[in-house]
This record gives C-alpha cells, structure tokens and sequence, in this order.
C-alpha cells in the first residue's frame, strides 16, 4: 500500500515538473532567436570579407582569420578598448563610493533620517532620463554660451568660454560625470537591498564587543555584501564596454578630440554604417571575448579573497 502510494506520489511531482518545463519554453524560444542565432551568425560572418565599396557589393569571400589578424594588428582597437576603459573606471570609482555611503546613510536605523523615501526617489530619477537627453542636456549646458561658462565668467574666473570639448581631459572628465550621475542610484538601491538584509544581531554582537564603526563596517558589512558587490561590479563592466551613446552624442559620432572619446562601440557603429559585415563581426566577438575575460578575472579574485 505504502509503495503504491510512493509510486502515486512520484508520478504527480513528474507531472508538476513537466509544467514547469512547458512554462520554459517561451524563454528558450525567445533566447535561440533573439540571442543563439545571432551569436552564431556573427561568428560565422566574422570570417568572411563582405563589405560595400561604393555601389559595389564585396564578398561575402572566405578569409579564415584574416579579420582578427587585421584587427588586433591595428593600433586604433586598442586605443579606442583603452579610452573605454578609462571612461568606465572614472564613472565607476565615485559611483561605487557614493553608493557605498548613501546605502549605509539610508539603510542605518540610528542615523533616523528624514525623507528617506524622498531623496531614494530623487537619487533614482536620473536612472529613469535616456542617455541621449542627457548628453544633449551636457552639451548645452557646457557649450562655448551655455549657462557653466557664463557663470564662470561672470563671477571672473576666466577671461573667455572654456571650450570643455576641446580638450582630452574636460570631455573625458564630462562623460565620466554622465555615467556616474546616470547609475549610482540604480546601484544605491541594490546595495541598500543587500545592507538591509543583514540581520541586525551581528550589529549588536558587534557593539557589545566594542568594535568600531569603521570595524563594523570592513568587517561585518563589506563580507556580506561582497556577491551584490560582484554583481554590480560585472553589470557595471559589461555596460562600461558597450558605452556608446553618450560619446556618440556628444561628439556626433567623430570621438573627437584626437579620437579620445571613440570606445569601441563607436568603431563597431562605423563598421556596420559602412556594411562592413565581416570586420563588424570580428570586432563584435572580440568584444565578446574581452567581456568574458575580464568578467572571469573579477570572479577569479573574488574567490580568492574568500578562501583567504
């Protein structure tokens, strides 16, 4: 009797499982055309010369590697993999440490701060405004007769406008002031999600100990928070690589000056403007690859540090 029951048992989660996998099959759907098959039609065009000259079509002719030898041999990609990661790490720094700061501000009983749910929403809202208004809304605001250079000049701390995108320094400073503005507050709320989470007897036990607020901090806070840490810092690097629209805009789409603000989305957007679809594709795995590396190095110290 008992078997029987046993066997009518595993016969219904069977059954329960099987809808589960029947839910699934939209996403997998969804994930072979919009993601399996263009990953695989990339890497097969990548070797392939196939580009427009002209009216004249080019290809597509077999060239085995010869787009990957063409591209890491050529001084630009690197330049242009270097400008962006400069630009992501200037964004990145302040972003992670104010984060740090406001999450731990909102997320600490004691402090008793007023108008949480205000300044959450207002730190939020800059998430919300699409990088192109907000590149549009920099370029006029830092322009040779925007509002900065008349306020400076009226208060005489310069003689002439500054002409900020000019200058290597002063357009890379603005667009690492862009993407810090636009993201720490997508990852406060992530990191305050993680703070809040902690339960609070590990707080106490500290307290009682005499431990520090620096000390609570360093070693209660950041451990436990070290997978959300992870998380934003991989999201965070994936976006960096693939920055494009704020560069774009603000230079139209030149990366000027002295090609300083071209990453290397803008020379993948120039590729496949020209229907160059065998270098585009080169450079799109590169990119890919580059990605993956980097994100398997954040991981790779991470579990490090937790062996330690």
């Amino acid at each position: 009797m008992d078997k029987n029951k046993s066997t009518k048992a595993n016969h219904n989660v069977v059954k329960f499982n099987r809808w589960g996998y029947i839910f699934l099959i939209p996403f997998f759907v969804t994930y072979i055309i919009f993601s399996l098959i263009p990953l695989f039609s990339t890497i097969y065009n990548s070797f392939f010369e196939n580009y427009r000259s002209g009216l004249k079509q080019i290809g597509p002719n077999f060239v085995g590697g010869a787009n990957y030898v063409n591209l890491l041999t050529t001084p630009e990609i690197w330049k242009y993999l270097g400008n962006t990661l400069l630009m992501w790490v200037g964004g990145f720094i302040p972003q992670i440490v104010i984060a740090l700061l406001l999450a731990y501000w909102f997320s600490d009983p004691s402090l008793r701060l007023k108008g949480q749910r205000f300044f959450k929403t207002v730190i939020y809202m800059p998430n919300l405004i699409m990088a192109s208004a907000f590149s549009m809304l920099f370029f006029a605001l830092f322009s040779d007769s925007g509002p900065v250079n008349q306020i400076l000049l009226s208060l005489g701390a310069i003689k002439e406008p500054f002409k900020f995108f000019q200058f290597v320094g002063a357009s890379r400073i603005l667009v690492m002031l862009m993407n810090f503005l636009m993201w720490f507050g997508n990852t406060t709320i992530l990191l305050m999600a993680g703070m809040l989470g902690i339960d609070s007897s590990l707080y106490e036990a500290a307290q009682v100990d005499g431990a520090t607020a620096s000390q609570v901090f360093f070693k209660i806070t950041m451990p436990i928070l070290r997978p959300i840490f992870i998380y934003v810092l991989i999201t965070s690097l994936i976006g960096g690589l693939q920055m494009f629209d704020v560069p774009q805009i603000l230079t139209n789409g030149r990366g000027n000056p002295m090609d300083a603000l071209t990453t290397v989305i803008m020379l993948l957007n120039r590729y496949l403007t020209s229907k160059d679809v065998g270098r585009g594709g080169a450079l799109s795995v590169f990119l890919f690859i580059v990605t993956g590396i980097l994100s398997l190095v954040v991981f790779r110290i991470n579990s490090s540090k937790e062996k330690d």
